[in-house]
């Protein structure tokens, strides 16, 4: 890990455990990349209480709670179903913060209205949930990279 994302992730660690919050993560593109990332630094067990990786939907449903509607509707790579894993994650762990992500991370799977690096971010802060879209471009390597650090990097500057 890099000095300034390791820097990032213990400040976060820092303000998770002054509030004394513990936090999930809900997984799909990146594969446990952001969990991974997270329990890189020491001390993380005193708010990282752990992550799912809903690769497939049916894990989103199970697991998460996803309704199968969202994602015949909108897809797993939506506003609405990263939304839904961020609030399910948070009550299957019963932590008040939760980040998920989803996306496409190629090389193939992109349609012309979600394109490979097209990636959905959503997060939870005791009781906020909120959520943005990512157009990531490289390797599949470098999208799941650049979406663990743009999934961790939103939730440090809340």
């Amino acid at each position: 890990m890099d000095f300034d994302l390791e820097k990032m992730v213990a400040a976060l660690g820092q303000s998770l455990r002054s509030q004394r919050y513990r936090m999930a993560t809900a997984e799909s593109c990146t594969g446990g990349l952001v969990a991974c990332t997270l329990t890189d630094v020491a001390g993380s067990s005193e708010w990282f209480e752990g992550g799912v990786v809903a690769y497939d939907n049916r894990v989103k449903m199970r697991l998460l709670a996803v309704p199968e509607e969202i994602l015949v509707r909108h897809g797993a790579v939506s506003r609405e179903c990263v939304e839904s894993m961020a609030r399910g994650v948070c009550t299957l762990m019963d932590v008040p913060v939760g980040l998920a992500i989803s996306g496409i991370a190629g090389p193939g799977g992109g349609t012309p209205d979600k394109p490979v690096g097209t990636v959905w971010v959503a997060w939870q802060s005791a009781g906020r949930v909120w959520s943005r879209d990512f157009r990531f471009d490289g390797s599949r390597r470098e999208i799941k990279m650049q979406s663990m650090r743009a999934a961790i990097t939103e939730l440090a500057a809340a």
